[in-house]
């Protein structure tokens, strides 16, 4: 009998672990290139990040992090050609640095991304037909009883993308005869400053604060968090496995505030297998603090955060730092970036990077 691989739909997500070194850190000029900034760098909208440290060092970060303005975005209203006239394309689009995200689940629905100046547009079989764009399949493959889709790539910030020009015109006649429906929006400007009068006044958006959320004084059970000398000499592919998928779940459980991982937790076996991972003996109780900013927000905040958040505490302290993106796709997968420094470590990092399928 010929076996077929499993449907590309049911394959799960793709997790890549790194234990590494990090170099010299200017604030004044990011990093953006190498691990583990790359990976950062490559979550496109991200919906909420997650520092952990321990409870003695929050006053730090409080006084150099938190008294800061908080990352702002918008929800607005708008059709697709509202975007591509006018003064929104030649101040945002063109000479500005913005993304936004339409509504909608992508494989599901026509779904709109704009970042950088590229726009994406993911479209069900007819609604590509009516456009009349050039684009590719996308998606799973295969005999599913699944829609076909499509996705349509256009660089906006190219000089041919002007009125008047054949590839431009074609887009603004997509608009009017298959793209006209009105949207919601989430709108996030990277640029220090807004055009003036603002091209998006009009539309009425509605303004969004992405206040820190803070939990202090839980109080946990502390695993062993740096993997231990022998492992590191011998490489051992299995035991670094291990130990990175325990450290991983007991981040996970913790951003999640599970009982599972408190201190005082005696939940019966048989209604939980879960174990914080090493030796019992090894275990030892903490207070912890955990910092969460939830919204819209992009990579380039989230990269400037960490290294504030390095550069802001001893360099000897452990902390964790976790982005997650909007999920996306049929699965409502999220792609995800964890960086954790290990205790007594300055420079060493583990870093997991947690790729959606699509």
């Amino acid at each position: 009998m010929q076996t077929f691989s499993e449907p590309s739909v049911y394959q799960s997500s793709k997790c890549n672990f790194t234990h590494g070194t990090i170099g010299h850190l200017d604030p004044k000029q990011l990093p953006t290139k190498g691990k583990p900034w790359a990976a950062l760098a490559g979550l496109d909208f991200i919906h909420k990040v997650d520092l952990i440290l321990p409870e003695e060092t929050f006053k730090l970060i409080q006084e150099s992090l938190l008294k800061g303005p908080a990352p702002e975005y918008r929800r607005v209203i708008m059709t697709l050609g509202d975007i591509l006239t006018g003064d929104f394309l030649k101040e945002y689009i063109k000479q500005g640095n913005i993304m936004m995200l339409s509504e909608g689940t992508i494989g599901v629905d026509n779904v709109f991304v704009l970042k950088s100046g590229n726009l994406k547009m993911f479209l069900d079989k007819e609604t590509y037909e009516r456009a009349g764009l050039v684009g590719k399949p996308h998606g799973v493959k295969g005999k599913r009883g699944l829609k076909p889709r499509w996705v349509v790539e256009i660089d906006l910030s190219a000089h041919a993308m002007w009125p008047g020009k054949k590839g431009f015109d074609r887009l603004i006649y997509a608009c009017k005869n298959a793209l006209s429906r009105p949207m919601t929006w989430l709108f996030c400007n990277l640029s220090s400053g807004s055009p003036d009068p603002d091209p998006l006044t009009p539309h009425a958006p509605v303004k969004f604060t992405s206040t820190a959320g803070i939990t202090e004084d839980i109080f946990v059970k502390l695993p062993s968090r740096k993997p231990s000398p022998d492992m590191v000499a011998s490489g051992d592919r299995d035991e670094y496995e291990e130990f990175a998928t325990g450290i991983y779940e007991w981040l996970s459980l913790l951003r999640l505030e599970s009982p599972r991982i408190l201190a005082s937790d005696d939940i019966d076996p048989f209604l939980s297998r879960y174990r914080v991972p090493g030796d019992t003996q090894d275990h030892r109780p903490a207070s912890v603090c955990k910092i969460s900013w939830q919204g819209f927000l992009s990579s380039s905040w989230a990269r400037k955060t960490l290294v504030d958040v390095i550069l802001a505490l001893p360099a000897k302290t452990w902390f964790s730092f976790s982005a997650t993106t909007f999920s996306s796709g049929m699965m409502t997968d999220a792609s995800e970036f964890s960086f954790f420094r290990p205790p007594e470590s300055s420079r060493e990092y583990l870093a997991w990077e947690v790729k959606s399928h699509e």
